[in-house]
C-alpha cells in the first residue's frame, strides 16, 4: 500500500513539473522556443553552435579588410585570427573589387587554410577547407578540392612538420585514410575522387590494410570506369589477389580472382587510356612508360596464375584417381572419367605448363590401361 502511495505521488509531481518551471520560481526563458533552437552557423555540416547568428554584411567586410591589410603587411599573427573568425560564424556577404566578386566567408577560410598550411598546421588547414566544401557549395570547389588533395597527400607522404616547431608529430595511417575518404565523399566527380581513392589504396597497402585497399580500388573501377587511373587500379587489384595465393594445394579462390583481374587488365587496357584534360603532359608520358611495364608484369602474372590453377587441377585429378573409389558413388561405372576430367582441365588451363605435361602423361597411361 505504501509503495502504491509513493508511486501515485511521483506521477503527480512529474505531471506538475512543467507548470513549476514556468511559474513557481523558475527562471523565465527569454524569447520564444524557435529563437532558442536556431542554428544559424553552418547547418547540415556539423560545424555549428546554437544561438550564434551569422555576421552581418558590414561587420564581415570590416573583419575581412582588416585581415587582408594585416596579411599584406606580413602580419600573420594578426591576420590569421581575423580570418578564422569565419570558422566560428557564417557570412554570406560579398565584396565587389575591380569587377571581381569576393565571397567573404569562404575566401577568408581559404586564406586561413593557406596560412595554416605554411605554418605547418596541416590539420587545421584541412578542417578549414572541408568547412568551405560543405558549407559554401557555390564557392570554387575545384580550388578547394585541389588544396584538400594536396594536404592529404602531404600528410600521407611528406615528412610531418613539428608541432610548434619543436614537438615531433607521428603519422597516423587511419587518419590519412579518413581524410581521403572525406575527400571522396565531398568530391563526387571524375577529377578528384579517383585520385583520392588511388592514394587511399596506396596508403592502405602500406599499412597492411589490404581489404581497405581492395575496397578503394573497386570503388574507383566501378564508379569511375572511364578514368585513366583504372588502368593502374586493375593491375594493383590483380597483384593484391596474387599475393594471397597460397599454392596449388590450397583453395584457388584468390588464384581465380587474380587471373580474372589480369585478363581484364590485358583486354581492357591493350592500349593505355588517352591523356586526361586534368593530366600534365609529363605525367602522361610517365604513365605510358609505367603502363608498358605493368603490361609485361600482367602477362607474367596471368601465366603464373594459370600454371598454379593447372597444377591444382592436376593434384585434384591425382587425388580422385587414387581415392575416388572411397567416396564417389558408382565409381565402378565412372572408372577413370572423373580423374581424366581434371587432367584435361589442367591441360586446357595452361597447355605449356609442367602440370599440363604431367597431366598429358597420366591421360595417355589411363587410356592405354583401358
Amino acid at each position: 500500500m505504501n509503495q502504491l502511495k509513493i508511486f501515485i505521488s511521483f506521477i503527480t509531481l512529474f505531471s506538475l513539473s512543467p507548470l513549476w518551471s514556468g511559474s513557481l520560481g523558475g527562471r523565465p526563458k527569454k524569447g520564444n522556443s524557435s529563437s532558442i533552437n536556431k542554428e544559424y552557423l553552418f547547418p547540415g555540416t556539423g560545424f555549428f553552435k546554437k544561438n550564434r547568428d551569422p555576421f552581418n554584411d558590414v561587420e564581415s567586410k570590416g573583419i575581412f579588410l582588416e585581415a587582408e591589410k594585416a596579411e599584406l603587411a606580413t602580419d600573420t599573427n594578426k591576420a590569421l585570427p581575423l580570418y578564422e573568425k569565419f570558422a566560428e560564424r557564417r557570412s554570406d556577404a560579398r565584396l565587389i573589387r575591380k569587377n571581381v566578386e569576393i565571397q567573404i566567408g569562404p575566401e577568408s577560410l581559404y586564406r586561413a587554410a593557406n596560412l595554416r598550411e605554411k605554418n605547418g598546421d596541416w590539420q587545421k588547414a584541412f578542417q578549414h577547407l572541408r568547412l568551405i566544401a560543405e558549407a559554401y557549395t557555390d564557392y570554387d570547389f575545384e580550388r578547394v578540392a585541389e588544396s584538400l588533395m594536396r594536404i592529404a597527400e602531404r600528410f600521407a607522404k611528406d615528412k610531418l612538420p613539428r608541432k610548434w616547431g619543436v614537438l615531433p608529430r607521428f603519422r597516423s595511417g587511419s587518419q590519412d585514410r579518413l581524410r581521403l575518404n572525406q575527400i571522396v565523399d565531398l568530391a563526387r566527380g571524375p577529377r578528384f575522387a579517383p585520385r583520392a581513392l588511388m592514394v587511399l589504396a596506396e596508403i592502405a597497402q602500406k599499412e597492411g590494410q589490404e581489404d581497405e585497399a581492395l575496397d578503394a580500388l573497386e570503388r574507383l573501377t566501378n564508379l569511375y570506369p572511364d578514368n585513366f587511373l583504372c588502368e593502374e587500379a586493375y593491375f594493383i587489384l590483380a597483384n593484391i589477389c596474387e599475393n594471397r595465393v597460397a599454392g596449388p594445394s590450397y583453395d584457388q579462390g584468390a588464384t581465380l580472382k587474380a587471373l580474372n583481374f589480369y585478363e581484364d587488365y590485358l583486354i581492357l587496357f591493350a592500349e593505355s587510356p588517352p591523356q586526361s584534360k586534368h593530366e600534365l603532359l609529363d605525367d602522361y608520358k610517365i604513365r605510358l612508360h609505367d603502363a608498358k611495364k605493368r603490361t609485361l608484369l600482367a602477362e607474367a602474372g596471368r601465366k603464373k596464375m594459370r600454371e598454379t590453377l593447372a597444377a591444382s587441377k592436376f593434384e585434384v585429378g591425382q587425388y580422385v584417381e587414387k581415392y575416388g573409389k572411397y567416396y564417389l558413388t558408382h565409381w565402378r561405372e565412372l572408372g577413370n572419367r572423373p580423374a581424366l576430367q581434371f587432367y584435361n582441365e589442367a591441360i586446357t588451363t595452361a597447355p605449356e605448363s609442367k602440370a599440363a605435361r604431367e597431366a598429358e602423361r597420366r591421360v595417355a597411361e589411363l587410356r592405354n590401361g583401358e
